[in-house]
C-alpha cells in the first residue's frame, strides 16, 4: 500500500511538473528537463509493475481467486502466453515478435512526439503506453508468457473472463490520453 501511495504521489508531482513545464519558455524546455519527465513516468510505470509481478509470481498460486474490494476484483495469477483473452496463446513466439513491432513504432511516435512543444497530454499517455508495454514485452522475453493478476468480478461476462495487469491498465488509459493529446 506505501508503494501504491508513493507512485500516486509522483504521479500527481509530475503532472504538476508537466504544467510549470508548459508555461517555460522553448529555450528553457529545449535543455531537456521537461522531456525527462516523460522518461520518468515510462519507468515508473515499469518499475511498479515489475515489482508487483514479481510479488505476485511469489506469493499467490496460479488459477486461485484471492477476493479483494468485497469480491469486486480478485487477485488471480495467470501465464498469459497470448494477448488479450489469450488470442495467439499457441504462437507465442509470434506474439512476441508482433509485441515488439508494436513497441518499436510506439517509440517512433514517443520519439516525435518528445520532439513537438506543448502536446503534454499527448506526451504523458504516451510515456504510460511504454511504460506498460515495455513491462509486458520484458515479460515476454525473459519469462515467455505476461503475468496477468487483476480480475474484476463485476460486468459483463466476457469482462469477467479477462485477467488484466497493472501494465495494461496504463496501456488503455495512455493510448487514451495520447489520443485526446493529439486532437487537442
Amino acid at each position: 500500500m506505501r508503494n501504491l501511495k508513493g507512485f500516486l504521489f509522483f504521479c500527481i508531482k509530475t503532472f504538476l511538473l508537466n504544467k510549470i513545464c508548459a508555461t517555460m519558455s522553448a529555450g528553457e524546455r529545449k535543455k531537456g528537463a521537461c522531456g525527462m519527465i516523460y522518461f520518468a513516468i515510462t519507468a515508473a510505470v515499469f518499475t511498479l509493475d515489475f515489482f508487483l509481478k514479481k510479488y505476485i509470481d511469489k506469493k499467490y498460486a496460479r488459477k486461485v481467486k484471492n477476493p479483494r474490494l468485497g469480491g469486486i476484483i480478485c487477485i488471480e495469477k495467470f501465464y498469459n502466453k497470448g494477448a488479450t483473452l489469450n488470442l495467439l496463446a499457441k504462437h507465442p513466439k509470434a506474439m512476441t515478435v508482433i509485441h515488439s513491432v508494436i513497441m518499436v513504432f510506439v517509440a517512433v511516435i514517443y520519439y516525435f512526439a518528445m520532439r513537438m512543444t506543448g502536446k503534454e497530454l499527448k506526451k504523458t499517455g504516451l510515456a504510460m503506453l511504454a511504460g506498460g508495454g515495455l513491462s509486458n514485452l520484458y515479460d515476454r522475453y525473459t519469462k515467455h508468457h505476461v503475468v496477468d493478476y487483476v480480475r474484476f468480478q463485476t460486468g459483463p461476462k466476457w469482462f469477467r473472463r479477462i485477467i488484466f495487469n497493472v501494465s495494461d491498465f496504463f496501456i488503455f488509459i495512455g493510448a487514451v490520453l495520447a489520443v485526446i493529446g493529439s486532437e487537442v
